[in-house]
């Protein structure tokens, strides 16, 4: 992969020095985002020229440095097929809608997601390293409007000091990390001053699609503001790169716990060997594979879909066939907004007698008898 991406930058960004390309901001001016900018880089099939000519749906952005992991063929089309529009897109599913979580039933105060009891969750950005096609907020980022501005954040202050029950803040967007360093040290300076605020959770994508936004100052500013969690975006194993590895280091280092939030994607990563692959490239990485994703019912998702009998046969093969921590929660969001649902493979089979039925990894059929009083 590492030989691919060096082909791809003496290719296509010749005259860029190794100071610019290693510079987050500099990866974020320098995003395809024009269909010739595509078609210079990656070129397109006749299904992408005409998704662009009709305007994508979602908004469409890609680093250089994502795009040179999907440049070229083999298992690096299906990230290929994240990132660029097809026509699909246009094609709305019974069932589908722009607010698959029923957000917006459950804004507090704007920019702010009050759906469980002990947590909240703020979305501090609308912008996004590299634009997902299967996005859950497809309805709001990269538009007009979604930025936080002063008056926003202060009344969203406000709400979480007056809720005493909330432990827990989750920044999330978008992407917090597209912010400035010193943008977000203000944040979670804000956030600590609220005594009742145990834990600040961070989601994003930025290490992944951009690792080069893990600088030291940024590492610096997340320690300060412990316990703080960073849950990271991530789809595939070809993701999992050496840069992507170093950054993770550099987290890990500082003493920040990593998550992976993942989603399953037909025709991207439903495959058992992918999953297991992706899994234990994270735990490699220090990094808890914590939940798989249905993907949400985003209108024009569907082709992403897989059956959901097909995503618990997924998981059904990685218990007992992998360590125990490396095996996610495989969570659905049914639309309106009720919050996750935890799916996984039956394995109690039914009671005979005092005996109850299990059956193991291998399929075996065990008993297990309570032996309680009462």
């Amino acid at each position: 992969m590492q030989v691919a991406v060096d082909n791809f930058r003496r290719s296509y960004f010749p005259g860029v020095p190794d100071g610019d390309w290693r510079d987050w901001r500099w990866q974020l001016r320098n995003r395809l985002a024009a269909p010739e900018d595509f078609e210079r880089v990656l070129g397109l099939t006749d299904d992408e020229r005409e998704a662009f000519r009709r305007g994508p749906r979602l908004p469409v952005g890609v680093t250089p440095y994502y795009a040179a992991l999907v440049a070229g063929s083999g298992s690096r089309a299906a990230l290929r097929r994240t990132i660029l529009p097809s026509t699909a897109e246009w094609v709305i599913r019974t069932g589908e809608v722009e607010d698959p979580l029923g957000e917006r039933e459950h804004e507090a105060v704007p920019g702010l997601i009050h759906t469980y009891p002990d947590r909240v969750l703020v979305f501090v950005s609308g912008q996004c390293g590299t634009y997902c096609r299967y996005c859950t907020r497809g309805r709001m980022v990269g538009r007009p409007g979604s930025e936080l501005g002063s008056e926003r954040w202060a009344a969203i202050l406000e709400y979480i000091r007056e809720q005493s029950g909330v432990r827990e803040v989750i920044l999330s967007g978008g992407d917090p990390l597209v912010l400035s360093s010193g943008r977000l040290e203000r944040l979670l300076n804000d956030l600590r001053a609220i005594g009742h605020v145990e834990v600040i959770r961070v989601s994003t994508r930025m290490p992944v699609v951009l690792p080069q936004r893990v600088t030291d100052e940024l590492v610096e500013v997340l320690g300060r503001h412990q316990p703080l969690w960073l849950s990271l975006h991530c789809v595939h194993p070809d993701e999992l790169t050496v840069e992507v590895g170093q950054a993770c280091e550099r987290l890990v280092r500082a003493g920040i716990p990593l998550l992976a939030q993942m989603v399953l994607l037909a025709g991207v990563n439903d495959g058992a060997d992918i999953i297991k692959r992706l899994v234990h490239g994270l735990v490699k990485m220090r990094v808890h594979p914590y939940y798989l994703h249905q993907c949400d019912q985003m209108a024009g998702t569907g082709h992403f879909r897989t059956p959901l009998q097909r995503s618990v046969e997924i998981m059904g093969s990685l218990y007992g066939h992998t360590s125990g921590y490396c095996v996610p929660l495989l969570m659905i969001d049914p639309p309106g907004g009720g919050g996750k649902v935890p799916l996984a493979a039956d394995y109690l089979e039914g009671r005979e007698g005092e005996d109850w039925l299990v059956r193991d990894y291998l399929g075996r059929t065990r008993r297990y008898r309570e032996n309680v009083e009462g």
